[in-house]
């Protein structure tokens, strides 16, 4: 592999950036990976989306320059422009997830991840990748993991943060998932943009909101059910290895929900015999959240003190959305902070989760 930038060889990673949308440069083509009968097919049969941003979800200033790749393009705009030492590349199609035709979706996920490995794993060191499943066949979904989950640059596997099955993500349903994904030694990850789609119940406990404000507001709300559901149902203690990472998915709301399961956790710990300890701790243990969209409160001292009740110094990975609208910039994205903390959230989370060597040649 070449690394395009200065050789990191000899210095400490200094920025690890957890999620990454290549595909909105272009130059992701599915067909030649699909079989013969759903090339025609490609993405049209995976559901839109009922509401959309009026500005567009990719920045207008990032396209590339004429004669330019998108490889080229994401380089010169994000890796060498940060100095990124690694970048998680999670691409769609995530409406897969909550499509009703079953055998597209688990051919698109198959086809991705080749394309994945074949068109940008292999092109530089500085690139990870998240493998993509159709969760709503979890049998299929945990033998894809099988297939390329030992590739040592697919360092998760990930999936639609809203379940095409109308059930949270710690139902039993979903266990081979989870039982393939801790084999390999690879988190769990749920990404937004699908709920209310497809399959999809509606992407928030009132019912169907009216406009793309509301329905970007209120996305928190799913990943609460999917990680109430993974931590009360039990999964964690099932796989004592596996860790589930919200991308995307905010963070104000991680202290309430800490909080009121351990209370709750106090008095009906009855329904849930094979939680030995307060919920809070398996969360601290087993889940991780990346800081894309950070809170931006008037006061900088709440954030701060919103890190320090979720214990971001083991809980929070730097991610920038690049380049999607609302994008947070490596060098304006993350608050002044202690510096034990910041390093923790810039690269030591991500580093010790995905067994990241200080060099990115060494991943092989």
């Amino acid at each position: 592999m070449a690394e395009t930038g200065t050789n990191r060889a000899e210095k400490t990673l200094s920025l690890i950036d957890c999620d990454i949308h290549s595909q909105n440069l272009g130059g992701m083509d599915l067909a030649p990976y699909l079989p013969d009968h759903l090339r025609e097919l490609r993405g049209t049969s995976t559901p839109g989306s009922l509401w959309s941003n009026p500005h567009g979800v990719t920045r207008r200033d990032v396209a590339p320059k004429e004669g330019e790749s998108a490889y080229e393009a994401l380089c010169r705009q994000h890796f060498d422009e940060f100095g990124i030492d690694y970048g998680i590349l999670n691409r769609g199609p995530l409406s897969l997830g909550v499509a009703a035709d079953t055998e597209h979706a688990v051919a698109l996920a198959r086809a991705h991840n080749d394309e994945l490995i074949d068109n940008w794993l292999d092109r530089d060191d500085r690139f990870l990748g998240s493998m993509l499943i159709a969760p709503q066949d979890p049998e299929r979904a945990a033998a894809e993991i099988r297939r390329v989950g030992d590739h040592p640059r697919i360092v998760q596997v990930l999936f639609s943060s809203a379940s095409g099955l109308g059930v949270p993500y710690g139902r039993r349903l979903f266990w081979p998932i989870y039982e393939a994904a801790a084999a390999h030694g690879l988190p769990v990850a749920v990404h937004p943009g699908t709920e209310g789609r497809g399959t999809a119940r509606p992407p928030t406990g009132a019912g169907y909101p009216s406009r793309y404000i509301e329905w970007h507001t209120t996305l928190p709300a799913n990943y609460i059910g999917h990680v109430t559901s993974l931590l009360t149902e039990g999964v964690f203690t099932e796989y004592p290895d596996l860790t589930f990472v919200c991308v995307e998915g905010g963070l104000a709301w991680v202290p309430h929900l800490m909080w009121r399961l351990d209370k709750n956790w106090k008095s009906l710990r009855v329904q849930t015999p094979w939680l030995e300890r307060p919920p809070s701790e398996y969360l601290r243990e087993h889940v991780r959240f990346t800081t894309q969209p950070l809170p931006e409160p008037d006061n900088p001292e709440h954030l701060r003190q919103l890190l320090e009740m979720m214990h971001a110094d083991e809980t929070v990975m730097f991610s920038s959305d690049f380049p999607h609208w609302d994008n947070d910039s490596p060098t304006f994205g993350i608050p002044p902070l202690p510096e034990e903390l910041h390093r923790a959230i810039t690269v030591e989370n991500a580093q010790q989760l995905y067994g990241l060597p200080d060099d990115p040649a060494e991943l092989g």
